[in-house]
């Protein structure tokens, strides 16, 4: 297969493309970081963009990048009748690196993802070496023209170890007037010495009205309560518009009814769910049931922990229901370790196609007999 024709590994199903991104909600203080390094000199040549699964850290390297590319001149402080340091990280789309950029011609730019596995009919599991070396060909191709170049990388998680070692040395001796930004989402699994060569701009979970307008730029109507649609998604843009899609907070309001009746256990409701998401086509709403049963569950042992239920209250009557079944530390701990078993379980029936139907009423029951004590 050809590979223009796989689907983009750093696409989010169902969003537009962080390139196709111009504007970030709620990172105005990642933002700043890296606008006041630019302007008083100090811009390191790595950056690794960290932070929760889908809060914008694609979307701020590739506002970063544009920048770049579009302000190659370089600042000296101090330096009389200079212009003042641009105050954001806007572009104009109309701008021709912008135009570039969104058709991926630009040559002052390496994206470095995930590429082909060895038959080339579908993408490979990780980002391998050999996509890597590609930079040393970009690096003395774009040498020639002394502009300033910008590596993306999306993501470093998915480096395999050959990968990793190979973006190291080239992290140990960066070409001249080059940039390099590692989107990473678990950068405690990233090498130490990785890690140690990259400034760190950490994105954070965006609140209620950013969320909203961020799912109005992707064209993703969020429909409800903004408030619990972020409470749901833990202030991922992504993970909302992934509820949003697949209906999850009617979905978490159901778990949340059918779990009002523990101890007892109200097998008809439990089995009406349970065939809701085992019908054909339904894998993503399945797996989606799980993540809020998980979810759920996460809650219910914060609640024990801290004495008090979530601020926001993410469907009717869970505050009550949190606070009846975990009612202290020692609750609080009973339920953080069901969370991660019947989580591992879960994550192995979905894995080898367990029954889906046997596989929810599994994981209720397991529930059930904690609730009972």
């Amino acid at each position: 297969m050809n590979e223009d024709v796989l689907p983009e590994p750093d696409r989010a199903e169902g969003a537009p493309h962080p390139r196709e991104t111009l504007h970030l909600m709620g990172q105005g203080a990642a933002e700043a970081a890296f606008l006041d390094a630019h302007a008083t000199g100090r811009l390191h040549h790595a950056w690794m963009l960290t932070g929760p699964n889908g809060v914008g850290k694609a979307t701020l390297a590739w506002r970063i990048a544009r920048f770049l590319l579009t302000h190659q001149e370089v600042h000296e402080d101090g330096l009389f009748g200079a212009p003042p340091p641009p105050e954001t990280l806007d572009v104009d789309p109309g701008h021709p690196v912008a135009r570039r950029m969104l058709a991926l011609s630009e040559p002052g730019l390496f994206l470095l993802r995930r590429g082909p596995n060895d038959k080339g009919d579908r993408l490979a599991q990780d980002i391998r070496v050999a996509e890597v070396r590609k930079m040393g060909n970009f690096f003395s191709l774009s040498a020639a023209d002394g502009g300033r170049r910008v590596v993306i990388v999306d993501a470093a998680d998915e480096l395999n170890p050959q990968a990793a070692n190979a973006l190291l040395k080239m992290l140990e001796e960066p070409p001249a007037r080059t940039v390099m930004l590692l989107i990473a989402h678990q950068p405690s699994s990233l090498l130490p010495t990785i890690r140690s060569r990259c400034r760190m701009l950490r994105l954070v979970p965006l609140g209620p009205e950013d969320m909203a307008r961020a799912l109005d730029q992707a064209g993703i109507d969020p429909g409800g309560d903004a408030a619990v649609l972020a409470e749901l998604a833990a202030g991922s843009v992504g993970a909302a518009a992934r509820l949003v899609t697949l209906d999850g907070v009617a979905l978490y309001a159901e778990i949340v009814a059918l779990m009002e009746s523990l101890p007892r256990f109200d097998r008809a409701r439990a089995l009406r769910l349970a065939e809701a998401v085992a019908q054909r086509g339904a894998e993503a709403r399945r797996s989606l049931l799980f993540s809020l049963i998980d979810l759920f569950l996460v809650r219910l042992a914060r609640t024990g922990a801290t004495g008090a239920p979530p601020a926001v209250e993410a469907a009717p009557g869970e505050a009550a229901l949190l606070a009846r079944l975990a009612p202290d530390a020692g609750r609080a701990r009973l339920w953080a370790q069901v969370s991660e078993e019947v989580g591992s379980r879960a994550r192995h029936g979905l894995a080898v196609n367990l029954d889906p139907v046997s596989l929810v009423l599994d994981t209720v029951l397991r529930i059930k007999q904690t609730a009972g004590g």
